[in-house]
């Protein structure tokens, strides 16, 4: 096909509504788009045409995020990969003595658990069974007290089933469930669905040890003003 042919067939095209893009695919040609514009001036466009190219915006720009949502996902896990290989790395290097484990207790204590002022004993409660299963660890660890001294009570929404909460945290802590209180589902979620499905509610571990509470608090105070300065 000649340059006057295809000229005449490019001002069909876009007359049609054509883009410059969909003439380029339909001629199989890359003609590039300043030339196409060149010669297609003076052509009336299809009504529909604005509104078509719109579309076609809308739809490039939400492929574009689309895109950049996955390239940053994917950015972001290996970030996350590596960092877990650094920490996997130093962990694997250093030696964690008794001092350490206990501050380690302490620290997570200190977010977690129940204040000296507020609850005389040991008591500590999260969502996240990591959190309650290092809890758990360092407890034994630190100061010999093992599963069966721990009570446990579940705090929950009122839709949902406590009986399956119970054997949930009892497979995830090791804890029988004949150390677990009753308890009833907190009044303010009556009416209100659970929205996020993986949910189990808060367990929360209790045990004596008032001696022990006094001492995670003061190691952890003491840590605070020898880094702090105060």
């Amino acid at each position: 096909m000649n340059r006057t042919k295809i000229k005449k067939k490019v001002r069909q095209l876009r007359s049609n509504g054509k883009t410059y893009k969909e003439i380029q695919k339909k001629l199989n040609s890359r003609i590039p788009k300043s030339t196409l514009s060149n010669w297609c001036r003076g052509i009336d466009l299809p009504k529909n045409y604005f509104l078509k190219v719109k579309e076609l915006n809308n739809r490039n720009l939400a492929r574009g995020r689309q895109t950049s949502l996955l390239n940053r996902k994917k950015q972001q896990e290996l970030f996350l990969k590596r960092k877990r290989e650094e920490a996997e790395k130093a962990i694997t290097k250093s030696s964690l003595s008794g001092l350490h484990l206990k501050l380690i207790l302490a620290t997570l204590y200190l977010g977690e658990g129940a204040k000296w002022k507020g609850h005389r004993g040991l008591m500590l409660g999260s969502s996240d069974p990591i959190i309650i299963l290092l809890y758990i660890k360092l407890l034994s660890k630190c100061y010999g007290i093992n599963r069966n001294q721990l009570k446990c009570r579940i705090s929950y929404r009122a839709d949902q089933d406590i009986e399956a909460l119970e054997k949930y945290w009892s497979k995830t802590t090791g804890i029988h469930r004949e150390n677990f209180y009753q308890t009833k589902p907190d009044p303010r979620t009556i009416g209100k669905k659970t929205l996020k499905s993986q949910y189990k509610g808060v367990c929360v571990i209790t045990c004596k040890g008032t001696d022990i509470q006094l001492e995670l608090e003061q190691l952890i105070n003491t840590l605070a003003k020898k880094i702090t300065g105060l």
